[in-house]
């Protein structure tokens, strides 16, 4: 907090957002699992109360005569910084204020034993306590700066786990797939296939075979019945609104607890456990990465897998190597070799400036784990339990149910999506309260 020279304090902003990075696995704040929570802090409520007199100060001061233009341009952005903020702050108190009125009202009620009356009230109360939810999510939200990417469109990648799970790895990449590509539809973005690599029917049976004989019998009857629905791996460019905000807390490693439909494993109720990795990429539209064409491998290929007369006849896909740093990239989408090579060097900045932004953040934050939307992350972030019905990510200890619903990619992963923004908006504050707390322990 610094004294501003006209005289009113101006607390500084609440994070400087190139050092803040949610770190979801050393979650141990309990008591602040929710916005409203968060809210009744008291650190919470002095720096709220601090901002809306600072509001009340600069807009007097607006009306003074001897501003010149500079300190009335300064005092307007101050202005309009704060405007929301105190509104929303005042809005939370009003709600806050109807709320205990009915607390009493429904204290009163119960001692003079008005059942339907008491009734009403509950369920007012309860539209008031979520309309405070809301509101302090809100609050939380104008408080947190917003990431200069979070605009951004994204490189999604998903790739099918090598070790573990076999087909069931391959069926769930595609799944996984298809549900972003839904998500991308219900929130109206455009969704670009740029590389996709189906899986062959039983690779992973065949695999087992060739380590284990015994079981030839159970691996021809499983191949047969395999669907050739897998996927190895995937990448699409998603642009729209707030594209990266929405996505980057999806990057990690993904893991799948099912009983296969088909096979020997179905028959016995063996349940087989899969995993498969997701990768963002925020993809600016002016990336200051500079790439020397002397750096670069450039092969052509054959495009590979469903395509019809255009696939295996020209070498139309491109794959690119960045020599310095081993990053390569593919792409065969396109028909053109000549818009594949654009797409594939469009796909290899957007990595080469991840490992900018990744550099610059284990720079400032080295001890820290950093949740980056990558395969950085070696721990499981989400489990889909088909047995169970259920989902659950393990950075928030959330679970939802209906994993048909969250794979339609619409409300339900929207639901978990938005609770994942949350927790991070309330981590940021929290963070934050903490530093400013130990700077005022301090001197």
């Amino acid at each position: 907090v610094g004294l501003h020279n006209h005289g009113f304090w101006r607390p500084k902003p609440l994070l400087d957002t190139a050092q803040f990075t949610l770190s979801f696995n050393h979650w141990h704040r309990k008591s602040h699992q929710n916005s409203q929570a968060l809210w009744k802090h008291e650190a919470v409520q002095k720096y709220l109360e601090t901002l809306s007199k600072e509001y009340q100060q600069v807009s007097h001061q607006l009306s003074a005569d001897s501003l010149n233009d500079f300190e009335q341009r300064t005092l307007r952005r101050r202005c309009a910084d704060l405007s929301p903020i105190a509104a929303a702050f005042q809005e939370i108190k009003e709600a806050e204020r109807e709320v205990q009125e009915l607390e009493a009202m429904c204290t009163e009620l119960d001692s003079r034993d008005e059942k339907q009356l008491l009734q009403l009230a509950l369920e007012e109360k309860e539209s008031l306590d979520e309309k405070m939810n809301m509101l302090c999510r809100k609050l939380f939200q104008l408080l947190v700066p917003k990431e200069k990417l979070d605009r951004s469109p994204v490189i999604l990648e998903v790739t099918a786990g090598r070790t573990t799970g076999g087909d069931i790895c391959q069926q769930f990449t595609k799944e996984m797939f298809e549900m972003y590509q839904n998500y991308a539809d219900y929130k109206r973005w455009t969704f670009d296939i740029v590389n996709y690599m189906p899986a062959e029917i039983g690779t992973a049976v065949l695999q087992r075979f060739h380590q284990d004989k015994a079981v030839l019998l159970c691996c021809i009857c499983h191949t047969l019945s395999v669907s050739p629905g897998g996927l190895h791996h995937a990448a699409a460019h998603i642009s729209g609104e707030n594209v990266y905000r929405h996505l980057k807390y999806e990057g990690g490693t993904h893991r799948v607890q099912r009983i296969p439909e088909t096979g020997m494993s179905s028959r016995m109720q063996r349940i087989h456990t899969g995993t498969m990795s997701v990768i963002v990429l925020p993809q600016p539209e002016e990336v200051d990465v500079k790439v020397d064409p002397k750096d670069l491998r450039i092969d052509t290929f054959r495009a590979k897998g469903a395509g019809g007369q255009h696939v295996n006849k020209t070498d139309s896909a491109v794959r690119i190597v960045h020599l310095p740093t081993g990053l390569a990239v593919e792409c065969q989408q396109e028909r053109s070799q000549q818009l594949n090579k654009e797409i594939a060097l469009r796909t290899l900045r957007a990595k080469l400036y991840q490992r900018v932004i990744e550099e610059q953040l284990s720079q400032e934050q080295s001890a820290r784990k950093l949740q980056l939307g990558t395969r950085a992350q070696a721990e499981r972030i989400r489990t889909y339990n088909f047995t169970q019905d259920r989902v659950t990510d393990h950075r928030i200890s959330y679970d939802a149910r209906n994993i048909k619903e969250i794979l339609s990619g619409k409300e339900a992963l929207d639901k978990l999506i938005n609770r994942l923004l949350e927790f991070a908006e309330i981590e940021a504050v929290t963070q934050y309260l903490e530093n400013l707390q130990a700077l005022e322990g301090g001197g």
